[in-house]
């Protein structure tokens, strides 16, 4: 069994808005505090597998994190990572990629993280839960592994779940561990065609692995997922109804003392109930 050793991770992050960097990933206290890890800023490459591949390469550590840029992780993330990964090292020592949000075979969505305009997804837990694929916003393995993305998968959609499959058919599980963070994002409306391209890439890579059950949508043989995800946006322009998306917010540790604050009131309002 390895040693995990979350004090020296290299973190991959792809990058187009530096401020955003700043005020989100750079702002986590355990990256503000002095550190060990190597961080990897990609900018300027056409898609995600390509920058997360050239992180992949430049990493000097055997434990990568690939990160989303407006992703805030909460203070003693790494401790909680570290804990989650040992547990998969005593219980799945040939587990493949792991992460704060997936999706099982059976279309349960799993873990426990916040994004904008949704809120808490999932609860607390404590063990990791095996999963089909994992949301990009948190992607973790070790390098040794020899997992690598997929370069020909454009534009930065569905990298999560290809390299879930691509560990799938090596024998390799994949994992949320509960370590929460602060998706401090723009909420997305209507899915851009850039994420079709990718749904039909990935379709045609995995054919074998259908239903693929993602955090956002299911790949299926007849699309019936995304029929209804057309047909809702073609109703709601049709109707002219809009809906305003949550903007990120300019400080992610508001958010973060928010969500501290319900959780005091609620322990008070279930002690008044009692």
């Amino acid at each position: 069994m390895g040693r995990i050793d979350s004090s020296r991770s290299t973190f991959v992050v792809a990058v187009n808005n530096q401020n955003i960097l700043r005020q989100n990933l750079l702002a986590s206290p355990d990256l503000l505090a002095p550190h060990k890890h190597q961080i990897l800023v990609q900018e300027n490459y056409s898609s995600a597998a390509c920058a997360y591949n050239a992180g992949l390469r430049d990493a000097l550590n055997d434990l990568v994190i690939f990160v989303h840029q407006d992703v805030y992780l909460t203070a003693g993330w790494l401790s909680r990572v570290e804990e989650g990964l040992r547990c998969l090292e005593a219980t799945d020592p040939g587990w493949g990629v792991a992460g704060c949000w997936g999706a099982r075979a059976t279309g349960e969505l799993c873990g426990h993280i916040y994004s904008s305009g949704l809120g808490v997804l999932g609860n607390q837990f404590q063990a990791p839960k095996r999963v089909q694929t994992l949301d990009e916003i948190v992607l973790i393995f070790k390098k040794s592994t020899g997992l690598t993305f997929d370069n020909t998968l454009p534009h930065f959609h569905f990298y999560g779940t290809d390299v879930c499959l691509r560990a799938q058919s090596q024998g390799r599980a994949s994992y949320v561990i509960p370590a929460f963070c602060v998706h401090n994002t723009r909420q997305l409306v209507t899915l851009p065609q850039e994420f079709y391209e990718c749904y039909r890439h990935v379709k045609k890579m995995w054919k074998d692995y259908m239903p693929i059950q993602t955090s956002c949508i299911s790949i299926t043989c007849f699309d019936a997922a995304v029929h209804r995800r057309r047909l809702k946006d073609f109703v709601r322009a049709q109707l002219s109804r809009t809906q305003t998306p949550a903007e990120r917010v300019d400080d992610p540790r508001l958010i973060v003392k928010e969500l501290e604050f319900e959780r005091v009131f609620d322990r008070n309002h279930v002690a008044q109930e009692l």
